[in-house]
């Protein structure tokens, strides 16, 4: 009888969480907040700080700042030097964020999960079924960044970026509870695919970071652009960049999450499971074995 009570208050506090964060205006809320977020009045950022931290575990500690203009500008903090250590193995993609580990491990043709139970399609995620070619039976990691997480992502590898996809959309939660709710959830939000290769065997590799609820900007320093939900630009967008592993590449305007693809060949590196947490730099997966190019 107890377990069953147990259980019964557990679904009533995710019905809760569910209905707060998804059933509301979730794009015009997001707007909202993008705007509230870089007031500089001194009230607005000292309370909007203040109850963040009621709610989340905000450590400034290895923040290259503490003092800042704007609850945004905590958001998109930059770190002090030496705060991550880029693992330097070349047969290791280190991970590009810090972040919580969600689904992961091999892709089923084309096929992922953003949760037990609730595949969806890598086609349809990209926008473009060749695009997807490459990481046919390959090897994928989900990355979930909590909103007191340092919120920048840097270059898995020595690693050449060829394009950037923007897939414009909604702004559903991406938290466990909405992830084992709303079907093809990833496919249904606002997103990216950031295409390229690595400079060791030239493997294709794609970053797909998606916004959420709150969190709908996208700044990338290998184009000139914002991303975010009113940007009506080309939705294809070619560009030549070059990153040292562990570059910054750009950041969230707030935190969501980046799913990691890499062709097959690739595994998970030791250790890395659901619910894991990394930090930035860290062995996230291993490349195949074989003799490798030069670096870029």
């Amino acid at each position: 009888m107890k377990t069953t009570h147990w259980r019964d208050a557990l679904l009533q506090q995710e019905d809760l969480n569910f209905l707060l964060t998804n059933r509301v205006p979730r794009i015009y809320l997001t707007r909202f907040m993008g705007w509230f977020s870089k007031r500089r009045e001194p009230w607005v950022r000292d309370l909007s700080m203040a109850v963040w931290r009621i709610f989340t575990e905000l450590d400034l500690s290895d923040a290259r700042k503490t003092r800042f203009d704007s609850l945004h500008d905590c958001f998109t903090r930059e770190l002090k030097p030496g705060a991550r250590v880029v693992d330097a193995d070349p047969t290791l993609l280190c991970s590009p964020c810090d972040a919580i580990v969600g689904a992961c491990g091999p892709i089923a043709g084309t096929q992922v999960f953003q949760a037990k139970g609730f595949p969806y399609s890598a086609e349809e995620l990209f926008g473009d079924a060749a695009a997807v070619e490459p990481f046919r039976d390959g090897c994928y990691a989900t990355l979930r960044l909590t909103s007191s997480m340092y919120h920048r992502f840097h270059a898995p590898h020595d690693l050449h970026v060829e394009r950037v996809t923007y897939h414009s959309g909604d702004t559903w939660n991406v938290n466990p509870i909405a992830l084992q709710r709303v079907e093809r959830l990833f496919c249904r939000n606002e997103r990216a695919a950031i295409e390229g290769r690595l400079g060791a065997g030239g493997h294709r590799i794609a970053l797909v970071p998606v916004a959420a609820i709150l969190v709908a900007s996208l700044r990338l320093h290998c184009i000139d652009l914002l991303l975010h939900l009113r940007y009506r630009g080309p939705k294809r967008i070619d560009c030549s960049a070059d990153y040292r592993k562990g570059e910054e590449m750009g950041w969230f305007e707030h935190g969501s999450t980046i799913i990691v693809f890499a062709p097959a060949g690739f595994g998970l590196a030791p250790g890395i499971a659901a619910g894991t947490r990394i930090r930035m730099g860290e062995a996230l997966m291993s490349l195949p074995e074989g003799p490798q190019t030069s670096r870029i």
